[in-house]
């Protein structure tokens, strides 16, 4: 056996900005200890079957990289061999086709096209039709660090999402808004704008039990190191975390727009729970409980329109209505909205606590949070 694949692995997990805290939150349920954060990442040493693991079960990560290599260089003769002496074996194999992701900041070899050769004199260019292996290569004051992404697609792409409404919300942090408020999967969920049915979907994925990224074809499968032992491991506890799920609880996915409801139930039907999601088209001043709750309090988590054709008073009296409406029929319910404009949301409850700050398309938002007495 290669001593790298007995060998503890120092990981890059990359995630969404803000949501760095709850995805170390994640690597603690998996026994995995967070070393520190930065912006958009959080860095952790795992062993082969955590690194299998938080793949499969990470639900608000981007991708995982594995750091193989780490030198600094100030010559393109010195990276050529620094390059040389990486041991690629147990993550490149013969057929297949590397890409090279590198960004050099403040550093002598500040050319990212030029690195990206010496990159591809070694290993080889991308070949059409042959597996490909993302390389990311990321320089700072000439210290280059060299890592092997072990996700392959991004892993909030979960496969079930076809039908996209108006500014999709991503797969990982739709699973962030119900990590941050607090949901207890066992009780009832309603999402009131539901869009393309992102955040009732991964509510439901979640309450049943199901792996984010199962059923995917992960980069690590492929490598020439992969540990078919270790992931047979892994695919145990899949199949034992659907097993050991409850009755799933009312969740309620409801929006104006009945193509959006047509859509979402779509995306709910390729993710294989449709029927576990109660459809409704209602304006929200018309908004209820679901069926089934039986007294019992929930979530009502929104994301609500940032602006487009609605601005102004229009967005102020619909932030408004939510308020009212929930207030008035989920008294007792924890609630959670997200926001690109903190002031809007004391339209819907004052007194909200920000539960997280969020870099999404390029634009400020936050998510905060509260319970409705």
């Amino acid at each position: 056996m290669s001593k790298r694949r007995a060998a503890t692995h120092p990981c890059l997990v990359v995630c969404p900005p803000g949501l760095e805290s709850v995805v170390s939150d994640e690597l603690a349920d998996l026994g995995i200890r967070t070393l520190r954060s930065s912006k958009g990442a959080v860095s952790a040493d795992m062993t082969t079957r955590q690194l299998y693991a938080a793949n499969v079960f990470l639900r608000c990560a981007t991708r995982i990289l594995v750091r193989v290599a780490g030198f600094t260089v100030r010559t393109f003769a010195d990276l050529e061999r620094r390059i040389a002496e990486v041991d690629w074996d147990d993550w490149i194999g013969a057929g297949d086709s590397p890409r090279f992701r590198v960004t050099s900041r403040n550093s002598e070899l500040w050319h990212d096209g030029a690195v990206t050769q010496r990159f591809e004199a070694a290993l080889g260019t991308p070949v059409e039709g042959a597996r490909e292996q993302l390389v990311v290569v990321r320089a700072v004051n000439d210290r280059f660090t060299v890592s092997v992404d072990s996700s392959g697609a991004p892993l909030h792409e979960r496969g079930w999402r076809q039908a996209i409404a108006k500014a999709p919300l991503r797969e990982s942090v739709a699973a962030g808004l119900l990590v941050a408020a607090g949901w207890d999967p066992t009780t009832p969920l309603v999402d009131p704008m539901c869009g393309s049915g992102t955040i009732a979907i991964e509510a439901a994925l979640l309450a049943g039990g199901v792996a984010p990224a199962a059923g995917r074809e992960l980069a690590f499968r492929f490598w020439p190191g992969f540990e078919p032992g270790t992931w047979a491991s892994v695919a145990v506890e899949i199949q034992k975390r659907r097993t050991d799920a409850g009755d799933p609880p009312p969740i309620m996915a409801v929006d104006r727009d009945a193509g959006a409801v047509d859509s979402a139930r779509a995306n709910a039907e390729r993710a294989g729970v449709a029927d576990l999601i109660e459809w409704r088209t209602a304006p929200i001043a018309e908004l209820a409980r679901p069926d089934g709750t039986d007294g019992r309090p929930g979530l009502l988590v929104a994301n609500p329109p940032w602006g487009g054709r609605l601005a102004g008073g229009d967005l102020r009296n619909l932030y408004a209505t939510l308020g009212r409406v929930a207030s008035e029929g989920f008294a007792g319910w924890s609630l959670g909205v997200l926001v690109a404009d903190r002031t809007l949301a004391r339209q819907v409850r004052p007194g909200l606590t920000e539960a997280l700050q969020l870099e999404l398309g390029g634009r400020q938002a936050w998510y905060l949070t509260g319970r409705l007495r």
